[in-house]
This record gives C-alpha cells, structure tokens and sequence, in this order.
C-alpha cells in the first residue's frame, strides 16, 4: 500500500487585483476541484479572491485553505530547505517554456509537499531556478487554468469527490437532463 500524498500547495505569482481577477479566481477553484489543499495569493493582495475560495469552500464542503503571501520568493526559498517537516519541499513551476508535462509526471514524486507555481505578471528567473521542475502543459499560449487542471489531473488522478468535499451546505447531485442541487442544511 502506497503512502498517503503529502501536502499540495498552488503559488498565484503576481496576482494584479483589476486586470487578473477572474483568471486568479479560476485558478482557485481549479486548484480546489482538482485536489490542491490550498492556494496561495501573491502580488497585489486581494481579499475579494480569498473570500470567494473560502466561500466556495463553506458552501460545497472539503477542506480547502487559501491565504496570501507577501513575499513569495522568499517563501519559496525557504520551502526548498524546509516544507515544514524538517525536509525540503518540492517546487513545480508550470511554464510554456519548461519541459514536457508527459514525461515529466513520471519522475514526480508525492513523497514531499509541493507547491505548484502558476504565474501571472512576468516569472523571476529565480523561479526557474528554484523549481525542482519547470513543466510545460503545451508550447504554446494557453490559460493557466488549463495548464493547472491538466498537471493535477495527471498528478493525482481522479478524486472522489463524495468523500473529498465532505461538510458542504449544498451538494450538486450529477444529471443528464436537469439541475439538482441539495441543500444539506434543510435535511
């Protein structure tokens, strides 16, 4: 029996409050739905993105932490050294520039906390540096949402969402035809 995965971070680098709000949101909920334990805001701080994962959060259940950090180079070299247990953590930057994600994800390991960098305004080349991996979704100009939801994806496999987002006030119930939706505090 393997060993349960260890922690995984999402870095929002250089979040800017009016120009990447909705794309900053997007990527919180992305990291959410696809099994991150928490994203972390940087750039312009923005208590507007906060609130809308912890929201989310309460209302559809899991746990799910967000916050925001200042400094995030910093963050990220002390992460190298020391993820919290005395180890060092793991850095995956994703980046149309970085290697193939398809051979990548076979030598990534969940023995480590991680943390995904996503960026936003333009990366330090410090990043790239500091990152174990520098992984590429595609070559080419695409969403960061996108790159996002296909690494986790491809790194954790599918979640079973029953048992992942438990504690919820409402619950989407799956339908070919119709919208259901349960509102667990009235049952």
């Amino acid at each position: 029996m393997s060993a349960p995965r260890k922690r995984i971070s999402v870095l929002r680098l250089g979040h800017r409050r009016e120009r990447d709000k909705r794309i900053t949101s997007h990527l919180g909920l992305t990291a959410r739905a696809f099994g991150a334990d928490e994203i972390i805001l940087s750039g312009e701080e923005d208590s507007s993105a906060l609130e809308t994962w912890k929201s989310v959060t309460e209302r559809f259940g899991g746990e799910f932490e967000c916050r925001y950090e200042s400094k995030p180079l910093s963050f990220l070299r002390r992460f190298s050294q020391d993820a919290g247990d005395g180890e060092p953590g793991e850095i995956v930057h994703l980046t149309m520039y970085g290697e193939s994600w398809r051979e990548s994800i076979k030598s990534i390991e969940s023995d480590r906390p991680m943390v995904i960098v996503v960026g936003g305004t333009k990366v330090p080349g410090e990043v790239f540096r500091l990152a174990n991996y520098n992984i590429s979704i595609g070559n080419q100009p695409h969403s960061e949402v996108a790159a996002l939801g296909v690494f986790l994806q491809s790194l954790i496999g599918q979640i079973d969402e029953s048992k992942h987002f438990q504690g919820g006030e409402i619950q989407v119930v799956p339908s070919i035809d119709k919208k259901q939706v349960i509102n667990l505090e009235e049952e």
